[in-house]
């Protein structure tokens, strides 16, 4: 099974390395991470989702596309909780709501964490995180302490680095048609 193109880990990279920033303390606001998580979150994701579904990489059209869309969601989530969508939906908002999301995303993300055993370690590695980072986003929105955003934040940043490690290895091994950097193939 192939992995995904870099076009799409690139944007699961940036996105996840500037909002973690925002998570761990190193930055403030949303405003500039929503383009981030608008354009290569979303954008980039669904565009290499559209790739993989003609390569027929099922794995990597089914992540893409649906976080993809999950960072879209998040978008729309933010304009909500900033009250840019009008006030009756920023005072009706409840963030349990986005707990019940993650948990679904979580579900998801375990699918393909499992399907990755067909792929090499990088990508269980980056899977395993993903699930790590639904677990404590819906702690955090159901109210189960502060530490969970905590987790969330050093997670994300986790995701970043090993997703950079990823394209780089994706884009490397293939211009180059040999292995530059490992991804860690499992044994057969």
């Amino acid at each position: 099974m192939p992995i995904p193109p870099p076009l799409g880990l690139f944007g699961l990279a940036m996105v996840t390395l500037v909002a973690s920033s925002q998570k761990l303390g190193l930055t403030e606001g949303l405003s500039f991470v929503m383009p981030w998580a608008f354009f290569l979150g979303g954008l980039a994701q669904l565009m290499a989702c559209i790739y993989d579904f003609k390569q027929n990489n099922i794995f990597g059209a089914t992540a893409f596309g649906a976080y993809g869309l999950f960072w879209w969601g998040v978008c729309v989530s933010w304009l909500i909780k900033m009250g840019v969508l009008g006030e009756i939906l920023h005072h009706a908002a409840d963030v349990r709501q986005l707990g019940f999301a993650f948990v679904g995303y979580f579900i998801l993300s375990f699918v393909l964490a499992v399907s990755t055993i067909k792929m090499n370690k990088v990508m269980l590695l980056l899977m395993s995180l993903i699930c790590i980072l639904f677990l404590a986003l819906a702690a955090d929105a159901f109210g189960e302490g502060s530490i969970w955003k905590q987790v969330a934040a050093y997670d994300e940043l986790a995701i970043s680095l090993v997703t950079f490690y990823a394209l780089a290895a994706k884009y490397l091994n293939t211009f180059f048609g040999k292995t530059m950097l490992p991804m860690g193939a499992f044994k057969a």
